[in-house]
């Protein structure tokens, strides 16, 4: 039976993991037959409701985050409550009048009960959902204990808020997590039971290729053809491990290194020589790292070390778009021109640049996070992988593994850039691997379970 779908999170239409991963949902839904209405508080290319109070980087919505997960710096326990149902309060009555005008009679939360980036949207959502009784199945991606940093929970209402809330237990939710050990965990804290539904891409679809728009892309970013673009395709926050990325291009910037790659040339053909850069491009924004710190701190390591890096927030966007005149790509114009991906996270909750990737048929550098080695390392993915270990941290916080590790990470690093049969297995392997764990095929055969169920 068809439903009416309403479709909630904090944001979409954006780069970020959970807003690409919506649309895929998005799209097998509208499959099925239904009808998907989306409710954010930042529609960003997307067309839906647009509800200002759900976003999560409203500075008032920021401190009251701060204050319900780190410290009570800004209120007294009194004062907090009455702060987060002022928001529940305004909230409620936007989401019924979403819910009335769309006659939603199915929900999705995406990460609004479990992240709690913006606390009062999980309270107004199940308040609302059972007012009117409607059945939800519930898009998991990170929850509000994996935070990086730790979690405090500061006072009686934030106890109780992630008691009821994060996430609310009723036999009309179903959860859905994206790995297994965040679906071990749920059922070990709330004694709720999950379908683990990982993270997925069109594996079907045309490849993202060179074209008329993209062609300047090279150009744009002041990179010749013959110079290594190194992508990090991530956001720029803490626990996405962009130091190490740092330290594995100071790796392939050594005398050895070079020689290596001016000898064999490329695998596209072209030559390396002397006035070739290795460069690391940050292709993600860093507006979600609420210290505001991290970007500087890796500036000034990137400097430090002798790294090209250059940080080009401002010419990506979800989609490709003219913004007063001026051209912008969209994220998958960065794959085409990459030459190799880094993916060196400490923590994901799945991992959706490393399907990017694998679907770019571009090489890969990761770190062995936990629910890569949980969930897909197992799977046979050729990857250049700096270990499972943090030997340690800087002074400045920033995560190392060691030397010798880095050093042969760009020895495998260099095969892959030079040698196009090697290059060429690898990155043929992953594809294929992830077309068959990883598709939208797979994705249609889960969801229509879950929805017939």
């Amino acid at each position: 039976m068809a439903k009416n779908i309403g479709v909630f999170h904090y944001q979409v239409g954006r780069t970020d993991g959970v807003s690409l991963e919506l649309e895929k949902w998005v799209r097998v839904f509208e499959e099925m037959g239904h009808t998907v209405h989306l409710c954010a508080g930042d529609l960003g290319s997307a067309e839906g409701t647009l509800i200002e109070e759900m976003y999560h980087h409203i500075l008032a919505i920021e401190i009251l985050n701060y204050n319900t997960f780190k410290e009570l710096r800004d209120f007294d326990d009194d004062s907090y409550k009455t702060e987060l149902d002022r928001w529940v309060s305004i909230l409620e009555e936007k989401i019924r009048a979403f819910i009335v005008e769309k006659k939603i009679d199915f929900i999705v939360p995406q990460n609004v009960w479990c992240v709690a980036a913006n606390p009062a949207v999980g309270v107004a959502l199940e308040n609302v959902r059972r007012e009117f009784d409607i059945p939800a199945l519930a898009h998991n991606h990170d929850f509000f204990w994996e935070r990086s940093g730790g979690v405090s929970l500061t006072c009686a209402a934030a106890i109780e808020l992630a008691q009821i809330y994060l996430p609310p237990q009723d036999e009309k939710i179903k959860h859905a997590v994206i790995n297994s050990l965040a679906q071990k965990e749920l059922r070990r804290r709330k004694k709720i039971e999950s379908t683990v539904v990982p993270n997925i891409f069109d594996f079907s679809a045309p490849a993202w290729e060179k074209d008329d728009y993209n062609t300047d892309f090279r150009e744009k970013i002041g990179l010749k053809e013959n110079d290594i673009l190194i992508l990090q395709a991530t956001r720029i926050v803490p626990r996405k491990g962009i130091e190490l990325a740092i330290d594995f291009v100071k790796a392939l910037e050594t005398p050895e290194m070079r020689a290596k790659l001016k000898l064999k040339g490329l695998y596209n053909g072209q030559g390396f020589d002397n006035d070739s850069r290795i460069v690391l491009v940050l292709a993600g924004y860093a507006r979600d790292d609420m210290t505001g710190k991290y970007l500087p701190k890796l500036k000034e390591k990137a400097a430090r070390e002798g790294v090209d890096m250059i940080h080009i927030e401002d010419l990506v966007h979800h989609e490709r778009q003219i913004e007063n005149g001026e051209k912008t790509y969209s994220l998958w114009d960065t794959y085409v021109f990459a030459d190799f991906v880094t993916y060196p996270s400490l923590w994901e909750g799945w991992g959706n640049q490393l399907l990017e990737a694998f679907r770019a048929r571009l090489p890969v550098m990761l770190f062995e996070y936990p629910v890569y080695n949980a969930d897909i390392g197992t799977k046979g993915f050729q990857v250049v992988s700096l270990g499972a270990d943090v030997e340690g941290y800087d002074q400045s916080g920033l995560a190392r593994v060691q030397a010798q590790i880095h050093v042969r990470a760009a020895e495998e690093a260099v095969e892959l850039l030079t040698n196009p049969e090697e290059r060429q297995k690898a990155v043929e392997q992953n594809f294929q691997l992830g077309q068959k764990y990883y598709s939208m095929d797979a994705l249609r055969d889960i969801l229509g379970k879950l929805m017939s169920d």
